[in-house]
């Protein structure tokens, strides 16, 4: 009997935790949205959450504000967000670096897959390799041959190690064998000015943090990482066509939030990002994101996460890519 009443309790108490969890889900949201973007402002992931979030603003009659919380690859904002209540009040906004952050730390403060539920992929991205005006090349195999004749004199840029412009460097030094040396920026926007300068020689950022020095010819367009060329860039050939056969890099920027969220809270936000991201002024800003919209559901997204920190987790050994502390 005794047994009995521990069963029936156990019961009572799951489902007044599926009632409040409904419940919450009705109300939210009932207060301000907070979304962490672990990069600095001013670079391309809070320039797609900013955003959004004035259309998530004004969809839910809730004020999102944007955080920046940038520092160490991104891992201090994923980390506020994994320990911050699971109730849908506190998002995060990140790139493929989320994933590879699983292979790339020692120590985490957090678990890139148990501490975190993927809501929705917001676009998906291709990058754009670039090079610094003071060097002399125009290609990608005036790039590999520079290199070649130079090996380890040149530098390319990358917003933290673990960052898709890191991996993406890495994939290079793979597929050619050319010895190059990588430098760590903390963002994109501190990235800039050492690649126009010379600092650095080349990098592979997004376009959105390249397009406008591009055009200022300011740097120079050597490739871009995805299948086929891109209507922001037509003469910008694919790494492929630049010499590089089967190179292919596709990343992504979504919206995380803490596990253990409602899933019909995680609903609602996938749901509003799906329309947001048709809507015809954001459909215009969606390819000088460097991407194509998305809008995809948790399960999905889900899915997608868990394979790409298999896939990161490959890059990140085979290119002895050391870990960090």
């Amino acid at each position: 009997m005794k047994k009995l009443h521990c069963l029936v309790g156990t019961g009572l108490l799951a489902l007044l935790g599926l009632g409040a969890g409904a419940a919450m889900a009705q109300t939210w949201p009932a207060k301000p949205v907070r979304l962490i973007v672990p990069t600095p402002a001013g670079g391309s992931i809070d320039t797609i959450a900013r955003a959004i979030a004035q259309k998530y603003t004004d969809a839910w009659q809730q004020l999102v504000i944007v955080d920046n919380r940038s520092g160490a690859g991104g891992t201090i904002g994923a980390g506020i967000v994994a320990k911050s209540a699971p109730d849908g009040y506190t998002l995060l906004i990140n790139s493929t670096s989320q994933a590879s952050s699983a292979s790339l730390y020692r120590k985490l403060p957090f678990d890139a897959l148990s501490d975190f539920a993927p809501v929705t992929q917001i676009i998906s991205t291709y990058m754009m390799m670039v090079a610094s005006p003071k060097v002399p090349i125009a290609t990608v195999k005036e790039l590999i041959a520079l290199a070649k004749a130079q090996p380890g004199t040149l530098n390319f840029g990358s917003t933290g190690m673990g960052s898709s412009p890191h991996l993406v460097g890495e994939l290079l030094r793979l597929e050619t064998g050319i010895d190059v040396v990588h430098v760590p920026y903390k963002g994109d926007v501190l990235l800039q000015p050492a690649l126009i300068s010379g600092q650095i020689q080349f990098a592979t950022l997004p376009p959105i943090a390249v397009l406008q020095h591009v055009r200022a010819g300011r740097m120079r367009a050597l490739a871009v990482t995805g299948k086929v060329r891109v209507s922001t860039s037509p003469d910008v050939p694919t790494m492929a066509e630049a010499g590089v056969p089967n190179f292919e890099f596709t990343g992504w920027i979504g919206l995380f939030a803490p596990a253990g969220t409602p899933s019909d809270i995680q609903g609602r936000i996938s749901a509003e990002t799906i329309r947001l991201l048709g809507m015809p002024d954001i459909k215009e800003r969606v390819p000088g994101w460097g991407g194509e919209a998305a809008g995809t559901t948790p399960e999905a997204f889900a899915a997608r996460y868990r394979a790409d920190i298999a896939k990161y987790a490959r890059i990140i050994k085979e290119a002895k890519v050391p870990q960090v502390d």
